[in-house]
């Protein structure tokens, strides 16, 4: 069977399904390595106990433990996903561990219906999602004013060596490499300026920001 594909200009949902289908029952021996990355980005949104957080294309619920640590059992998590077949390993997840407070919800981020409005979000290595106007609007109008806001993964750097590294995680993780030079871009667009960290040689970002208040109609 040939199962070459091509990335296209935008994010594919159909080649997406396909991929996660593929990868779920060894997706979470594959992310190992980026678990540090996990870790620095959940502490840039620097959550409270009680806190509402989304958990934005959460895969196998692999973020959901340390979320959890930051936001205690009086905390709620929302977790979102796409694929059936990641969301039954989060399903598994939360039931082994007799987490109360995570709703999951296995929906593309644009339809889903998020309940209430939430303190914080992250996107971690979440790029389709992130280059989804739709998707960013549908997580944004469902956080509070202020909200912190965290995405992180891969992008192109200016070392072209590296960039085999990234075109490498991309092809296994994304269906589009459009807007992988900023892939936070259109995110800042809806919340406003961003901090951007760069890790691994430039090939890794972590993006934070604040949800800007509207100052008018």
């Amino acid at each position: 069977m040939n199962n070459a594909r091509k990335p296209s200009s935008e994010p594919d949902r159909a080649q997406a399904l396909a991929q996660y289908r593929q990868r779920a029952a060894l997706y979470d021996l594959e992310l190992t390595a980026f678990e540090p990355i996990r870790r620095r980005a959940i502490l840039r949104l620097a959550l409270q106990r009680g806190d509402t957080v989304l958990d934005v294309g959460c895969g196998t619920g692999l973020s959901l433990a340390l979320l959890r640590q930051e936001i205690g059992a009086q905390g709620r998590i929302v977790a979102l996903d796409q694929s059936p077949e990641m969301m039954a390993k989060a399903r598994e997840r939360v039931a082994q561990a007799h987490w109360s407070n995570v709703t999951l919800l296995c929906s593309p981020i644009e339809l889903a219906h998020i309940p209430g409005r939430a303190d914080a979000a992250l996107f971690h290595f979440t790029h389709d999602i992130l280059r989804q106007p739709d998707a960013i609007a549908n997580v944004v109008r469902h956080l509070k004013p202020q909200a912190d806001v965290v995405a992180s993964g891969i992008k192109w750097t200016w070392m072209f060596p590296a960039n085999l590294f990234v075109w490498s995680a991309a092809w296994h993780s994304a269906t589009t490499l459009e807007g992988l030079t900023q892939p936070w871009s259109r995110l800042a667009e809806s919340i406003g300026p961003m901090d951007v960290e760069s890790l691994w040689l430039d090939t890794v970002y972590i993006a934070s920001g604040t949800l800007r208040q509207k100052t008018g109609r």
